[in-house]
């Protein structure tokens, strides 16, 4: 019996031993973003030990990180069960809390996981501090302050290190950050991943050949160290973003790069994303769209599929597809998962959608468009920037009620690189595109506001004046005629002011005659006769044979 007992205790010894080297299997998976690998190995675990939480959380833990929130959900409550570290999953439950803004949830949830923590253990405290750091609604303060609570007990733990320089990353501390992942990587040497993430440091300030240096330094010691050449292939289009000359020739490299991260990850679903996102990045579209049709053959397909399905299909002038592909998306996803640039694609898909075999457009499904892209830019107003150029190609096909339309959008943020120019554009499209007999006044108007912001970034741009002018003369009330009056004597003297050669191109000039002979008119009509001549003498002087300043100063004279 006594040989029994000892024998039962070898072997339950030896599976905790087992279970313990399979976590870290799971944990080194995890870290080489082989989510896949990390499943299965978590699932196995769930299956032969399900007494231990910690399986649990860390199966969770892998769905969240995947936006699989139903998922993760029902493994942290069955992690609840578990005798040994169940409360761990009260982790899990208190990250999607924080990522539907329930700050307060997140935190009673913190709390019961934190509860029966013993004096020396630190997996809960470092595991919530995690969750603060990485939620989708993050507090960075509070997870730097919870890890400072661990080092106190274990200050030489490489976890802690690695999860304050993500919080301090988080926090706007690069070096902080910096320090961190650097004692994370001294205290342990196969935390690959905390060089990975000095280097994106370097990558960030955009010291290209330091973060290069760095990853390539990783990749001695490990060549098949998945996460470094994706950083490496992040780096490189970076670079090349900020060095146009250099854009094909490092995109080039980063794609190399790119699917030399895939063939060391074991293509799952979420790495494959990643790949996606990166195409997007990279103006791929045509792998991009070859990319998402083998994924959408997948077994529970993850609906962000369908985005990027969407984007592709669009880029490559796959509209039908596109639309069909997008709606799936938008059916598929909570609201909250709905970003920016969905509602752009979409918006784009039925403006391409609407164009007519005659180069016109469906109004009314032009209109669906316009809408998508108002809520585009009211998300996030950064895509007002992006529209100039689609706008520019309608205005040069004289689809001026659709450039202006377009334009509208555009000119809603005020700190978009384009604002003066979408506004210039808006308010032309607005006075081409109007008709005496069938648009109303208002049309006018809008084209005045958008001359207006024009002057008020650019006072010296001519033709805005110019165009102010034009605009109020139209609206021809005894208060417009004025401002157009104001206006062309304010288009005279910046070109005055710009001199005889700026005077002499052939646009000016002939804006320089129109100007004249209204301010020559006006006042010759208004009874102020001097400056009348003065005016119609300038206009001699721009075109000698003017007919009507001969005519007016002759009878201003007699």
């Amino acid at each position: 019996m006594k040989n029994v007992k000892v024998l039962s205790l070898l072997l339950m010894g030896l599976s905790s031993a087992v279970f313990a080297q399979d976590l870290e299997q799971a944990k080194k998976a995890i870290n080489a973003e082989q989510y896949d690998k990390a499943k299965k190995i978590l699932k196995g675990l769930v299956k032969s030990n399900p007494e231990n939480g910690k399986n649990f959380f860390y199966l969770g833990d892998v769905y969240l990180a995947e936006k699989e929130t139903d998922s993760a959900a029902m493994f942290f409550q069955k992690g609840l069960a578990a005798k040994d570290k169940g409360v761990l999953n009260y982790i899990g439950l208190g990250q999607l809390e924080l990522d539907n803004k329930n700050a307060s949830g997140a935190a009673a949830n913190f709390d019961k996981a934190a509860s029966g923590i013993k004096k020396k253990d630190t997996d809960e405290l470092l595991l919530i501090a995690k969750a603060y750091a990485k939620s989708e609604h993050p507090n960075y303060k509070k997870a730097i302050e919870t890890v400072n609570k661990a080092l106190l007990i274990d200050e030489k733990n490489p976890q802690a290190y690695l999860i304050l320089g993500d919080a301090h990353i988080g926090d706007n501390n690069a070096g902080e950050a910096f320090r961190a992942y650097e004692t994370a990587y001294d205290y342990d040497k196969s935390l690959l991943i905390a060089k990975v993430k000095y280097a994106s440091i370097n990558k960030s300030a955009k010291n290209f050949n330091g973060a290069i240096k760095l990853l390539n330094e990783i990749l001695a010691i490990d060549k098949n160290f998945g996460p470094a050449y994706r950083e490496l292939a992040e780096t490189y289009y970076l670079w090349g973003s900020t060095d146009q000359a250099k854009f094909n020739e490092n995109v080039k490299i980063a794609l190399q790069h790119y699917e030399k991260y895939m063939s060391l990850t074991d293509y799952s679903v979420e790495s494959r994303m990643r790949h996606a996102d990166f195409l997007i990045l990279a103006k791929d579209y045509k792998a991009l769209e070859t990319e998402a049709n083998e994924m959408k053959k997948l077994n529970n397909v993850n609906a962000r599929i369908y985005r990027y399905l969407g984007y592709a299909a669009y880029e490559n002038g796959n509209f039908a597809e596109s639309s069909k592909a997008l709606s799936t998306f938008f059916s598929k996803v909570e609201p909250k998962r709905i970003i920016a640039r969905d509602y752009l694609y979409l918006g784009l898909t039925k403006m391409a959608e609407a164009k007519k075999a005659d180069g016109t457009y469906d109004e009314k499904i032009f209109e669906e468009g316009v809408a998508e892209l108002n809520k585009a830019v009211e998300k996030d107003p950064v895509i007002a920037s992006e529209l100039n150029p689609i706008g520019l190609k309608m205005f040069k096909d004289k689809l001026y009620k659709n450039a202006a339309k377009l334009f509208e959008v555009a000119i809603k943020n005020p700190k978009s690189k384009n604002y003066l120019y979408d506004n210039f554009y808006l308010g032309y499209a607005l006075y081409f595109d109007y008709n005496d007999k069938t648009s109303p006044k208002e049309q006018l108007t809008k084209a005045d506001g958008a001359f207006s912001r024009v002057i008020e970034v650019s006072p010296t741009t001519q033709d805005a004046h110019l165009y102010k002018a034009r605009v109020n003369e139209q609206i021809n009330t005894p208060e417009s005629k004025l401002v157009a009056l104001a206006s062309y004597e304010k288009y005279v003297k910046i070109l005055d002011e710009k001199g005889d050669a700026e005077k002499a191109k052939p646009a000016n000039k002939k804006g320089l005659v129109e100007a004249l002979t209204f301010v020559g008119a006006h006042y010759a009509n208004s009874g102020d006769k001097t400056k009348a001549v003065e005016n119609l003498q300038k206009l001699l002087v721009v075109d000698p044979a003017n007919e009507y300043a001969v005519k007016t100063l002759k009878a201003l004279k007699a």
